[in-house]
């Protein structure tokens, strides 16, 4: 990953990111102790792939999933 700030106090760019680390943190991490780094990687993987991106509401997105949202942008591309 690459560090990306506008300029100096200027945190904007990154509100994605944090909200998204955040989000990890509370809903997932926290419930969890990990043994080894591979058995955190594999838990912070089943919650992006299954849970974050196909179920999870998004604010930004209308309070609906990611999947939900690319689904209905492929409608309204094809009407």
């Amino acid at each position: 990953m690459i560090c990306s700030m506008s300029r100096k106090g200027n945190c904007y760019d990154n509100a994605a990111m944090e909200s998204f680390w955040h989000s990890l943190k509370v809903e997932w991490l926290y419930d969890f102790d990990f043994e080894t780094r591979r058995e955190a990687i594999c838990e912070i993987e089943d919650y992006i792939d299954s849970f974050y991106n196909r179920e999870r509401s998004h604010s930004s997105l209308g309070y609906i999933s990611p999947i939900e949202f690319e689904a209905m942008a492929k409608l309204e591309k094809c009407a």
